[in-house]
């Protein structure tokens, strides 16, 4: 019997009004509730949330509904892995220690029910997006983080809010064109041999099939929530509403 396996992207929690954060969240929860007992694993593909800074023995205020859910996920035997995106890439150890995640900084290769997946969030794999690839290596310098941790958390947090801010516009009003974006990166890897690249990051929700592999963005959850399920040996978007 094929197990099955559950994937979300893009959530961004932190980033609209609080009456749209609460509803986003509690959405979110009930989700988490479901993959209980409808997946053997669960992949979050990067950017559960708009920014997320991590210091040696302080994490940020908020989003404590969605930490329980996610560790009773792991509590229930339900293997979590989190690939961080470009959003809430400043993690220390409380997802792996406290929570019982599997974190990953990089795309990951894993075989699920007999098929290869490529997982990644997406970010730094376009082509032409030189200057933020440049940028990516500078915020994940293990030492620069650690001079920032040094930061008053109030004043740290302030800052990658707006940081994460001026990432989001960047990104979302580059034009990245299909044929140099991210199906191109998709094409290159199904070449490879993967029978499926699952990516996230530019919010644009699609299943497209390449000669004997599929393109999966999973969108985003700012527009239209969602999650992508893949049993039996196939891979949809459904709706969670």
């Amino acid at each position: 019997m094929n197990d099955s396996y559950l994937f979300i992207s893009d959530i961004h929690l932190g980033l609209q009004s609080k009456d749209l954060e609460n509803r986003k969240e509690r959405l979110l929860v009930k989700f988490l509730n479901f993959a209980q007992t409808n997946c053997s694993e669960l992949f979050i593909v990067g950017d559960l949330f708009d920014y997320w800074f991590e210091y040696k023995r302080v994490y940020q205020k908020g989003f404590f509904r969605t930490l329980t859910a996610l560790q009773d996920l792991t509590d229930h035997g339900v293997k979590v892995h989190y690939l961080i995106g470009n959003h809430d890439f400043m993690h220390q150890n409380f997802f792996k220690d406290e929570i019982g995640a599997l974190m990953y900084e990089n795309p990951i290769s894993i075989t699920l029910n007999n098929k290869k997946f490529f997982i990644g969030h997406g970010d730094g794999m376009v082509k032409n997006d030189l200057g933020y690839k440049i940028l990516k290596v500078i915020l994940r310098n293990k030492m620069i983080q650690k001079f920032y941790s040094w930061i008053h958390p109030d004043i740290g947090v302030s800052i990658a809010s707006s940081t994460s801010k001026s990432s989001r516009d960047y990104t979302s009003q580059k034009d990245y064109g299909e044929e140099d974006g991210l199906f191109e990166a998709a094409k290159m890897k199904i070449n490879e041999g993967y029978d499926y690249v699952l990516l996230g990051h530019l919010h644009r929700r699609c299943l497209l099939n390449y000669k004997n592999g599929v393109y999966i963005n999973l969108g985003s959850w700012l527009d239209a929530p969602c999650y992508g399920k893949f049993e039996n040996n196939k891979f949809e978007i459904v709706d969670w509403n």
